[in-house]
Parts: structure tokens; sequence; C-alpha cells
């Protein structure tokens, strides 16, 4: 059916940033004849041995003619991976015994509780060949200088990033164990290039800078890789940080029990979703039936690489916009602004859907306000929500008016004094949910 139109497609190495690219301008219909070839291919090596999944797909055919037949099968979703008395050690859908794998990571356990994960040698190497897509949107290249300002924990975080790194041929500087103010001069005296780390501590660097009258401006990098909360998308965000550093911000987007799914665009509006190791779904969140382009909907996604630990039409919690695009040199699908929100964290105040991120796009468009949390409660059938800032009386005037011009409601808004509200080294959690 395609045979006219079909061009040679090179298999992706590491370093292989045309091959990239030729993937990345596949036509629609090719792309989908990829992954329907991919996803044929993982449950060919799955199944039976995973029984996670051998028992969820038992009665759907393991092969697929189409890949519309896909939305038949049934959701994954997180908690079903929590281990059970069978599995009491590591989440439930890994393929084969733990003998057979080579890296552990535990989820952060901001949207529940930590997840254990595994991977094999094979699936770290995908881990890895996937991330190049990130380092792509960076133009890292071996004359760069890599400051990772991450602590190495058992948190997948910037694991994954420091191998490929390693692959693409760059130098890397490690910098976990150490203060912000260890890292900042480590940055400098290394002349480090590109930074990774989360948003929020990439504000958390450059306010610790500003108050050691350092002039990070001033510094060797020319771009911050960002992962691990949405903010690298949000417009307000993006451009404080990119002010305080002047350098470039590169978003992206995975999970521990998912893979490295999204890379930054090259206008650094939203993310681009890797479709040839993805499948990537929408959904609306009010009745679950298929999003069009430009709804606010539910991401859901399929990893085609990792047949260790595979995750099959796994609902994300990630609020997106999706676009398909008409762009020639790039027909992976486009989320407008990256990762908007989580579906659990919608609050309804007042009749009024309100987001964090929304709140957070807000707050940030005032350069002088140090830190803020929001704290949201059910007050009978409604959320009530309160918003603490470190800010002065005449800036919490502004903000309180801006709140209600943008989002079309009063809040109760708290100042506290600058230094109150915690510091953020990865995840920031500046939402708490009481609700619950």
């Amino acid at each position: 059916m395609l045979a006219d139109t079909c061009m040679t497609v090179p298999q992706i190495a590491p370093n292989d940033v045309a091959s990239r690219r030729l993937l990345q301008r596949l036509p629609r219909l090719q792309l989908v004849e990829r992954q329907l070839d991919r996803l044929n291919s993982l449950l060919r090596q799955i199944l039976p041995d995973n029984r996670f999944y051998a028992n969820k797909l038992a009665e759907h055919p393991q092969q697929l003619a189409s890949l519309d037949e896909w939305s038949q099968y049934p959701f994954t979703v997180k908690d079903e991976l929590i281990p059970t008395s069978d599995m009491p050690q590591h989440a439930r859908n890994l393929t084969y015994s733990p003998a057979h794998y080579v890296r552990f990571h535990r989820t952060s356990g901001t949207h529940g509780e930590p997840l254990v994960v595994l991977d094999t040698a094979a699936d770290w190497q995908w881990w890895i060949d996937t991330w190049q897509y990130v380092l792509d949107a960076a133009a890292i290249d071996v004359t760069d200088r890599i400051a990772m300002a991450f602590s190495f924990g058992p948190f997948i975080g910037f694991w994954t990033a420091n191998d490929a790194l390693v692959a693409r041929g760059a130098l890397v500087i490690p910098g976990g164990g150490m203060s912000t103010r260890a890292r900042l001069d480590l940055i400098l005296k290394e002349q480090a290039t590109v930074v990774c780390c989360t948003p929020s501590y990439a504000l958390h660097l450059a306010a610790v800078a500003a108050e050691q009258h350092i002039d990070i401006g001033a510094s060797a990098v020319r771009c911050l890789i960002v992962a691990g909360e949405p903010g690298g998308s949000l417009p307000a965000v993006r451009q404080r940080i990119e002010t305080a550093w002047n350098a470039t911000v590169i978003d992206h987007a995975g999970a521990t029990e998912i893979g490295p799914w999204g890379f930054a665009d090259s206008a650094g509006r939203g993310l681009r979703v890797v479709e040839t190791e993805f499948i990537a779904e929408f959904i609306r969140v009010d009745d679950q039936q298929p999003a069009a382009s430009g709804q606010l909907a539910e991401l859901v996604l399929t990893s085609l690489g990792r047949t260790g630990a595979p995750v099959l039409r796994y609902r994300t919690g990630d609020l997106v916009r999706p676009t398909w695009t008409t762009d020639v040199e790039n027909q992976f699908v486009f989320l407008e602004g990256g990762v908007l929100g989580r579906v659990d964290d919608m609050m309804i105040v007042r009749g009024v859907n309100v987001f964090p991120s929304a709140v957070e796009q807000i707050l940030r468009e005032f350069p002088t306000l140090h830190e803020y949390r929001l704290t949201v409660r059910r007050d009978g059938e409604m959320d009530s929500l309160c918003i603490e800032i470190e800010a002065d009386s005449d800036l919490a005037t502004q903000i309180r008016h801006l709140l209600q011009l943008r989002l079309g409601l009063s809040v109760d808004l708290q100042r506290v004094d600058t230094g109150t509200l915690p510091r953020f080294e990865h995840k920031g959690q500046r939402f708490i949910d009481l609700r619950k």
C-alpha cells in the first residue's frame, strides 16, 4: 500500500543525527506502519513470559493487522503496577526474573506510592538511544561540557541523560552530593556549556548566584536541559530561566515507568513525542474518548523498545494539548506548552477549572517573586485554594489583581516571609493536595 511513497528508513544510531531527522520527516502513514511493526514485534517478545500482560491481554489477539485495533485493548494505570504478594518488591509488569536486569530505579512518589522499576541492558540502551532526540534539540556535540546538577539517587532523573551524553562523546561533569553553592562553583570553574536540572532547580541556582553576587549570565552556559516537572515549556518559567542564565532552555519529558518520550521543538513552544519509540494516544478527560487536535487531553503512551518493563496503553495522567503537525521537517505530534499539568491536580474553585500550571504561569510573570506554594482543600462539595507567596504588600496586590483577571476568581492569597517556603533540588512540590 505504501510502496510508492516509501523511503529507506535507516536504523537509529546513538550519534546519527541525520537518521533521526529522516525519521522525524516520515509521512504519517509510514510512521503508523512502523509503529505497527514495532508493536507486533514487542508483543511477540514479551508474551507469554510477561505474566502481567499475558493475563491482561488474554482476550485480545497477540498480533494486530492494523493500529486502529489498538484502541480496543485495555488501558494500563500506575496502580496496577504496584507490587503484590506474587511480586512483592518490583513493578508487576516485569517480563523476566530479576537476574536479567542491570538497572534499578524508583519513582519519586510525587503522585502516589514509589514504584521500583528495573531495566535490562538492552532496555537501558534503548533509553540512551531515545535520549539522543533531546540532545539533538540542544545541539550537543563533543565540545560541550555538561554539568549534571542532580543528586543521582534511585529516582531515574538524569541517570539516562548522563549515559546518553557519554555515548554522544561530550564531557560530563557530575554534581551529586554537592551544595548549591558548590555546584555553582563547579559550573563556573569547569566552564560548563550545558546544565541538566529541573526547572525549579535552575531558578534556585540563579537565585543563589544572585545572593552571592555571581553573574551567572556571564558564564559559559549556553543552554539548560530541564526535566522532571512542568515548566520548561511554560513561557513565563522559560523566560525567567533564560533571562537569569542568558541561555536557552531545552525542555524534556519522561518517566521512570515509561521512558524518555518527549523533546523540545525548535521554537521552544512545547514538546514533540518521539513517535518512532512510542505510540501516543490522547483521550478526553470527561469521557475517555479520542481527543481532537487542539483539545485538552490525557496522554496515553505505549513504549515500543523496552521489553523488560513494557507499558501498553499507559495512562500517564499528564494533561496535554496535541496538534498533528503539517511541518514537513517534523511529523511527530506536537504538544503545545508541553505538559500542562496532571489530571488529578485539577481544581474546581467556585465553578472554575484551575490547574496548578496555570497559576504558576501567572506567578512566574513577576520576576521579584521569590517562592510560592499552593494548597487545595475540600470544603463541602467545593475545592478551596490558598496561595502562599514570598512577596511584599505591593507585589501581593499586583499578583492578586492578575490572578483575578486571568482566572476569573479571587483566591486566598497569603504573604509569608522570604525564606519561609521550601526550595527544591529535584521536582518542585509547590502543590499540596489535601482533598484526599
